[in-house]
């Protein structure tokens, strides 16, 4: 994983919103040192601490994490939501329903 990249990210959003490392730090309750730290790429993040982050600055963890992310990982996902973009809700259900019947139709 590239925590300097997602560093440099949360950094990124977080100035987008005027909003300084104290605030942000108060907001998702670790200390003003701790969102420095993860800002340069120097400290790991827990989970629920990067889901607080993301939740506070209004970002997605996919978009905080895109450079960690494979390309093969992210060209399927974007083949998917391509072909389920204009789907109904029932026709989404199909779809998947029929690639888990697939899916286990190939592994027997």
């Amino acid at each position: 994983m590239d925590y300097t990249a997602l560093g440099r990210r949360i950094k990124e959003e977080r100035q987008k919103l005027n909003m300084t490392q104290e605030r942000l730090a108060e907001e998702v309750n670790l200390s003003t040192s701790y969102i420095g730290q993860i800002e340069r790429g120097e400290r790991k993040l827990t989970l629920d601490s990067l889901i607080n982050i993301t939740n506070c600055l209004g970002v997605t963890v996919d978009y905080l994490l895109q450079e960690s992310i494979s390309q093969e990982q992210s060209s399927y996902r974007d083949l998917w939501t391509n072909l389920l973009s204009g789907a109904t809700p029932r026709e989404k259900e199909m779809v998947v329903n029929l690639t888990k019947l697939l899916l286990n139709y190939m592994d027997e």
